[in-house]
């Protein structure tokens, strides 16, 4: 995992001595910043924002730093990536997920208590799954279809969507001579 300290590229980018990430130009060039940063990953790395240094978040720099940032990499703009939020307050929570929500996107986080917490917009079958994977660390669609008592075919399209929303990470693995698709929390 590659974190980001949100705190010193607000501090390199914007020079103006303030903690707080307020209004859509600053957000728009931390974005930029981090868009750059991103390109340099590796496919397969989940990358951290950490907040835990950042004062306030408003609701219009969280949609151009972390709504934006999400609607980009589940268009593919990045590549085989993750992004996660750490670090964060309840106020700042609060403002990502209203930013979140209003285009029906989400990711996870981990608040300043480590608690995990999904932000953003999910329907309540990808919520419940995505518990599951949470509490088992690493799931198969089989594994998935036998515990929930699914049909196999609705398993394996939950944990793709998951997949597709970045919400887990999938994995191949050769077992009993066959391909097998491994999701796993980030």
């Amino acid at each position: 995992m590659q974190t980001y300290n949100l705190y010193n590229i607000l501090k390199e980018e914007l020079k103006n001595g303030s903690s707080d990430l307020v209004t859509r130009p600053s957000g728009q060039v931390i974005r930029e910043r981090i868009e750059r940063d991103i390109a340099l990953e590796k496919d397969g790395e989940v990358i951290a924002l950490d907040f835990s240094r950042v004062g306030i978040i408003d609701y219009s720099c969280a949609d151009e730093v972390v709504a934006k940032l999400v609607s980009r990499l589940l268009s593919g703009e990045y590549g085989d990536k993750y992004i996660v939020l750490t670090g964060l307050n309840e106020n700042q929570k609060e403002n990502i997920e209203v930013a979140l929500e209003r285009k029906e996107l989400a990711i996870m986080a981990e608040m300043r208590d480590r608690k995990k917490v999904l932000l953003g917009s999910l329907n309540n079958y990808l919520k419940e799954t995505l518990q599951f994977i949470l509490k088992k660390d690493k799931i198969t669609a089989k594994d998935l279809s036998e515990t929930m008592k699914l049909e196999a075919n609705t398993s394996g399209t939950r944990l793709l969507n998951l997949h597709k929303k970045r919400l887990v990470k999938r994995i191949d693995e050769i077992r009993d001579g066959g391909r097998v698709w491994i999701y796993e929390k980030i």
